[in-house]
């Protein structure tokens, strides 16, 4: 098994006791004590009993604690020179004013993609983008915040092909259109604490009817994550008090361009007559 700590905890985090949850959940928000500190001195930081991080190691299918530490400090290592640059920066940047909060602002979204890129499974995000090329329909979800995420996914790929519709938008019925959705099929979930109801219930009607659903977020706690066969965990840190979107922007729009990739010259054609057919309405104007 090839995948990340949070990916593994992800995808088991709904079978975990109580106990364990808490122990994944320390090691999440505390990646660089875990890799260079003691075992003891993990437990007696975290409160919990040495035993715990080890029955946690096992249920996530590491040989031993010591592996999942291994896994932690392999992550950390390709994030040093982010980190360094990104300190440097920090240092050089303005305390007040405009040009403190651009530069933190900056700081922030640059943290989130170089993580991103840190944490990612580039195997596993490849044979998604694979996976969502050949399916007869792609449906999108987004609620709350994430609603204009998904439109704006919406409005890239359908440069490429008629089949992704949006769920939802304008009232429509999202009931209605999973009803005609199978295993040839994929659903692409966006969501973010405090997750909609709505999402949570759309990625298990579609997992229960076959539908490839992929879960985009950014905590390995989203209940959706642990019935997706793609899901993808997204740093959201910002300089806001609202949740960042850079780098989920970041991840949608090299999907984007992945599937450009993979479509071909019919789908060059089509972008060719989506531009003759927007300028012909006067949808847009040339300068």
């Amino acid at each position: 098994m090839n995948t990340s700590f949070q990916q593994r905890l992800a995808q088991n985090y709904g079978q975990l006791s109580p106990r364990l949850r808490e122990a994944g959940d320390y090691l999440v928000a505390n990646p660089l004590d875990t890799a260079t500190r003691s075992l003891r001195s993990v437990s007696d930081e975290s409160g919990l009993a040495p035993a715990t991080f080890s029955r946690l190691a096992r249920a996530l299918s590491y040989e031993s604690f010591e592996d999942l530490r291994d896994a932690l400090r392999a992550q950390i290592g390709r994030q040093v020179a982010s980190f360094a640059s990104r300190a440097e920066g920090l240092r050089k940047s303005g305390e007040n004013g405009a040009r403190g909060h651009l530069d933190r602002a900056r700081d922030a979204a640059v943290g989130n993609i170089d993580k991103l890129l840190t944490q990612i499974d580039a195997d596993r995000f490849e044979a998604a983008v694979n996976r969502l090329h050949t399916a007869r329909k792609v449906a999108l979800l987004g609620a709350l915040g994430s609603t204009g995420i998904a439109e704006y996914l919406g409005y890239m790929a359908n440069f490429l092909g008629p089949n992704w519709t949006q769920l939802g938008r304008m009232g429509a019925s999202i009931g209605a259109a999973l009803a005609d959705m199978d295993e040839r099929d994929a659903l692409i979930i966006i969501t973010k604490p405090p997750y909609a109801r709505v999402s949570m219930r759309a990625a298990e009607m579609a997992h229960a009817q076959g539908v490839f659903l992929m879960v985009i977020t950014d905590s390995h706690a989203c209940p959706a994550l642990r019935i997706a066969q793609s899901g993808f965990i997204v740093p959201t840190e910002g300089s806001n008090f609202f949740t960042s979107y850079v780098g989920t922007l970041f991840l949608l729009e090299t999907l984007v361009a992945m599937l450009a990739s993979k479509a071909g010259p019919d789908a060059a054609e089509r972008i060719g007559e989506i531009e003759r057919r927007s300028r012909a309405l006067q949808e847009v104007i040339d300068i």
